[in-house]
């Protein structure tokens, strides 16, 4: 059974967050206003939070819940880890409750999350709601062993090299195929956000959208093999990978755990891959 929970926002820090907010805004639609020392970037579906620090770093990522029973449960079961203070949010929430995973991401997860205020609630692109993120970690064997055995998200698919050792694993909190990636990689960071659209036809808008604002897409389009989803990314001031997606698995609740081999073709079906080792 799936968490029931689904991501509502991200919140990074940058050595220059007004820049990300303008790059953000100019590329995925945001609204960004300027709330004390952050930056809440908004649009229909998605919140991103910028603030002053080190470039490609999570300050928090917030799960949101929208229903009561799923939220008692959640909370009576991680309640002894969550000793974390909750960061101040860009949202109203009925409750919320924060946690550190095993390299120090903040997690933060909330019951009823609402919209910044200011919010837009139209804009003048295709639908694209945050889905899901990606971290990269060194070693990803005790963050999977907590987002599952801690926290209670489902694994997805996992990929392992010819020793069987876990390369990357594909983590869902409710029926899409993941809702937070882990990569092994030489160095802890971000590595990317998602942005999930409704069709191919919505894919080809928000493609001609960059080619008119003359931002160049780095990597797709293709379809990943988890998660079945087409996709292109761009990539931030900061290095950071921004994706706009379509067509990702919805998984049924008993679907097994699948393993894929660690080669590119795994993460591009469809050609070449951005290799995180």
């Amino acid at each position: 059974m799936e968490l029931g929970a689904s991501l509502h926002h991200l919140h990074l820090t940058s050595p220059d967050p007004q820049r990300l907010a303008d790059f953000y805004a100019r590329t995925h639609g945001f609204m960004a206003a300027r709330a004390g020392d952050r930056w809440v970037c908004a649009a229909p579906g998605r919140t991103l939070v910028l603030s002053a620090g080190p470039a490609n770093q999570l300050a928090y990522a917030a799960f949101g819940f929208a229903d009561d029973g799923a939220w008692r449960a959640f909370r009576a079961k991680v309640a002894k880890h969550a000793a974390a203070e909750v960061p101040p949010l860009p949202v109203a929430c009925d409750d919320a409750l924060a946690v550190r995973d095993p390299d120090g991401n903040l997690i933060v997860f909330a019951l009823r999350p609402g919209a910044p205020d200011g919010a837009p609630s139209a804009d003048g692109l295709p639908p694209a709601h945050l889905q899901h993120f990606a971290l990269r970690t060194t070693d990803p064997a005790p963050m999977l062993a907590f987002y599952e055995g801690v926290l209670g998200f489902t694994l997805s698919d996992r990929v392992q090299d010819d020793e069987g050792t876990l390369r990357a694993c594909f983590l869902r909190t409710e029926n899409l195929h993941h809702a937070l990636a882990l990569f092994r990689a030489p160095m802890q960071c971000f590595d990317h956000q998602s942005f999930e659209t409704t069709s191919w036809d919505d894919m080809k808008t928000w493609g001609d959208h960059m080619a008119a604002i003359r931002e160049t897409i780095v990597w797709g389009i293709g379809r990943h093999g988890p998660g079945n989803d087409v996709f292109f990314m761009v990539r931030d001031p900061d290095g950071n990978l921004a994706e706009i997606s379509a067509e990702i698995e919805v998984c049924a609740p008993d679907r097994p755990a699948g393993v894929w081999v660690h080669e590119e073709r795994t993460l591009n079906l469809w050609g070449k891959a951005i290799m995180r080792d």
